[in-house]
């Protein structure tokens, strides 16, 4: 047998010891405080999920308990209304109102929904307008833009309390949606990422004869997908859980918001601590379409921040 045979039986005996993974034992202490820190946030939601399905008798218990003993579906429809321990479920409230909790719903979907394409249209031309034009003074318009994101929103919910009732949008849906529609941040965001698009593209279009219209809606509003994603979750969230502004210029019922339900349902839990069931399912309701909205987007979400290209 050659040198060579004999090298190559030697090797061919060999196997590769398996790779072993060390585990960073400092790093996983680092993420502790993290994970302690996930625990507290969650608990809540726990909560809330339980409570929802609770009978009278069990959220009334000390100590409480973290598991439903017996699930029921009362706090959104008791169908036992009228005995000792039955509380109206949250469809079977507000019977002044048409459609009750379902109302509520449909005026928050309607005006996050509508606040959120619009805004969105309109910062999107702004930023088209501040970036790929030469149009007059469009660097004074964006350090304006800036400027007023430095404003707490807090100093302008008197005036614009003031122009919408001048203006009779009082307790009505123009009320919500008209003074949303101007987002500061966002038109900053996608001027941010439209500085990132070589100017050629829309060079290329004019030489072609498109119009600035059909550029922006043809060209540009394609290429701002992943960063439309992205506001769109930022302002959707913001509509869907606005509260102190409709508080200010609502006074009708059948106007009013998700949170301005919720509110509602504190008198009921300080007369009617059996209540508290109904609060939470009416929570859990108003909370599975954000986190449904969310999961949906959440790709678009990632590739939208990771492609802002955030630069002065």
């Amino acid at each position: 047998m050659s040198v060579k045979t004999l090298a190559s039986a030697g090797t061919a005996t060999k196997r590769p010891t398996p790779f072993k993974r060390r585990v960073n034992w400092a790093a996983e202490l680092a993420r502790l405080p993290l994970y302690l820190w996930a625990l507290v946030v969650l608990i809540p939601f726990w909560w809330m999920i339980i409570a929802a399905f609770k009978t009278v008798p069990e959220l009334m218990k000390n100590p409480p308990t973290f598991f439903p003993q017996d699930p029921s579906l009362d706090s959104f429809y008791d169908p036992t209304l009228g005995n000792k321990d039955s509380v109206e479920g949250v469809f079977q409230r507000w019977d002044e109102v048409a459609g009750g909790f379902l109302r509520f719903a449909f005026n928050s979907f309607w005006i996050t929904v509508t606040v959120t394409v619009i805004s969105l249209l309109i910062a999107s031309l702004a930023a088209y307008m501040l970036t790929k034009t030469a149009a007059p003074g469009r660097r004074i318009v964006f350090v304006t833009i800036i400027s007023s994101m430095m404003i707490p929103w807090q100093v302008s919910l008197i005036p614009n309390y003031l122009l919408t009732s001048d203006l009779g949008m009082t307790d009505s849906y123009l009320g919500y949606i008209i003074p949303g529609l101007a987002k500061a941040f966002v038109v900053f965001f996608l001027v941010q990422y439209l500085r990132s698009i070589p100017d050629d593209l829309v060079h290329a279009a004019r030489v072609d004869g498109a119009s600035e219209w059909r550029i922006w809606w043809q060209i540009i509003l394609p290429l701002l997908r992943p960063a439309l994603a992205a506001m769109a979750i930022f302002v959707a969230l913001g509509e869907w859980n606005n509260f102190l502004w409709p508080l200010i210029i609502i006074r009708t019922d059948e106007l009013f918001n998700l949170p301005m339900a919720l509110s509602s349902l504190n008198n009921s839990i300080v007369s009617s601590p059996g209540s508290m069931g109904v609060a939470m399912a009416a929570s859990l309701l108003a909370t599975l379409p954000t986190v449904v909205f969310f999961f949906l987007f959440q790709k678009h979400f990632i590739k939208g921040i990771a492609l802002s290209g955030i630069k002065a």
